[in-house]
């Protein structure tokens, strides 16, 4: 299974930076590079939210899923 983060896309699509975002949705930068480098085991629904508020957009806009 491979999940695939496009929140970088996202950002960029928005002009937003990281640490902007991570500020909105209140998470650390940290955190949040975790994410968009796909090697986040999770992500709870309350921050998926918070990203597609603050990003004005679907989370599938942000994962993507295909097939190995």
């Amino acid at each position: 299974m491979a999940i695939i983060v496009n929140l970088d896309v996202m950002l960029a699509k928005r002009k937003m930076k990281s640490k902007d975002l991570a500020a909105i949705v209140g998470i650390t930068t940290a955190n949040l590079s975790i994410l968009k480098s796909g090697k986040a085991k999770a992500i709870r629904f309350s921050t998926l939210e918070a990203i597609c508020k603050a990003l004005e957009c679907q989370p599938s806009d942000i994962l993507e899923y295909l097939e190995d």
